[in-house]
């Protein structure tokens, strides 16, 4: 009975975990909606005399374009970053807003093709594994042997971590896709396959 109760637990746990960023992303999107369209659109109704049917969905769109247009340039990020410091200085927004951006970096790296595979290093001491991406190689100008550079993010934050370089051969392969490997990161081992 514990064993199954354990196991109603745990997958539990893991929907919840899996329909956290759709349901931040449901709100998100459902507040610029209802800010836009009762706001922005019924102003426009009054002006222009009628209603146009879809304007609110083309107006929240329209703002996510022009806010990925900032967060791509030096302005843009520097205007995010204050916002990011005034977030961490509120506590429960805190945690939302650096949840949300959690996975948001996991589900961003990836497609940027920032990490080419998943493997696992021995990192702090001999037998201790940790889960690193490889981001590229180098060649050691002294030896002219052939480096990996890997990038071993923190848990639950992948965008932190470290950068260290090893060879080929000290590293080893992980079955996982890039995404599941991140996913495992940012869930603190809770969600991944279940072998290596």
């Amino acid at each position: 009975m514990k064993a199954v109760l354990k196991h109603i637990r745990t997958f539990i746990f893991r929907g919840l975990l899996a329909v956290v960023p759709l349901v931040l992303s449901f709100f998100v999107i459902r507040f610029l909606y209802l800010a836009v369209d009762q706001k922005v659109a019924n102003l426009i109704e009054k002006v222009l005399g009628f209603r146009i049917p879809g304007l609110g969905i083309v107006l929240v769109l329209l703002i996510l374009y022009l806010l990925g247009l900032a967060a791509s340039n030096w302005a843009g990020r520097q205007v995010f970053s204050v916002i990011e410091r005034v977030m961490d200085r509120i506590p429960i927004i805190k945690t939302v807003y650096h949840l949300g951006k959690q996975f948001s970096t996991a589900l961003a790296l990836p497609d940027k093709n920032a990490f080419k595979r998943a493997v696992l290093v021995e990192h702090f001491k001999p037998g201790v594994l940790s889960i690193a991406f490889v981001t590229g190689e180098v060649v050691d100008g002294k030896s002219g042997e052939r480096l990996l550079k890997l990038f071993i993010p923190t848990a639950p934050n992948p965008t932190t971590g470290f950068m260290v370089m090893v060879a080929p051969d000290r590293v080893r392969d992980l079955p996982w896709t890039v995404q599941e490997a991140m996913n495992a990161v940012i869930s603190g081992g809770i969600i991944g396959p279940g072998t290596i």
